[in-house]
């Protein structure tokens, strides 16, 4: 591409090709799109990255991202403040608000622990979740990380610091989907859903 391409537009492409699930070809087309905006656009485009930057912030109470000191979710009173639910990163909150059942509150890792990766406890907020809990008030913690190898050990690990906090802790439940197909389900997945099987 640097070879019959403006420098500029090759540089615009290596940017977007830094975020993640952009390859070079979508990134490419991308930078190629930003190229027929009109001026008026592509700066409204860049403000908008800007502006989110300047303005958006973690939130002072679960950590997840707000341009006010307290995200909508722990500003609501009509919210169950004693549930909390962990999860690894702010995107988790938006698929658990899409369901529309779950009305407790959350708090953010950002991340799971993976030493492999370098990252440590200490680099996730789980110090912010433990002074949460220290403060009452807190009946029940969900841990709702992935069931990665990551996210149980990051369970696991958080589970055993809030358990001398007499705090009870919970973990999602994971098995089989709905409309899945036995003979298709790996043996973790069939595991897991005859640990979590219900009566009915």
């Amino acid at each position: 591409m640097a070879e019959t391409n403006a420098l500029p537009l090759v540089l615009l492409t290596e940017q977007f090709a830094r975020l993640p699930g952009i390859g070079m070809k979508s990134a490419q087309r991308l930078a190629y799109h930003v190229m027929t905006m009109s001026e008026g656009e592509a700066r409204e485009f860049a403000n908008a990255i800007v502006n989110v930057h300047k303005t958006v912030h973690l939130c002072s109470c679960c950590q997840n991202y707000t341009d006010k000191e307290l995200c909508p979710v722990c500003a609501d009173p009509r919210r169950d403040h004693s549930t909390i639910c962990v999860v690894e990163s702010p995107k988790d909150i938006t698929a658990f608000e899409r369901t529309k059942e779950y009305k407790g509150v959350y708090h953010v890792l950002h991340g799971l622990i993976s030493p492999i990766d370098g990252v440590t406890p200490d680099s996730l907020k789980i110090k912010e979740l433990l002074a949460r809990i220290g403060k009452g008030g807190i009946s029940e913690v969900i841990m709702a990380t992935n069931p990665t190898v990551e996210g149980e050990a990051t369970a696991m690990y958080v589970s055993k610091l809030l358990k001398p906090l007499g705090v009870k802790v919970t973990r999602l439940a994971f098995g089989l989907p709905i409309g899945g197909i036995l003979e298709y389900a790996d043996e973790i997945t069939l595991f897991k859903a005859l640990e979590n099987r219900n009566e009915i």
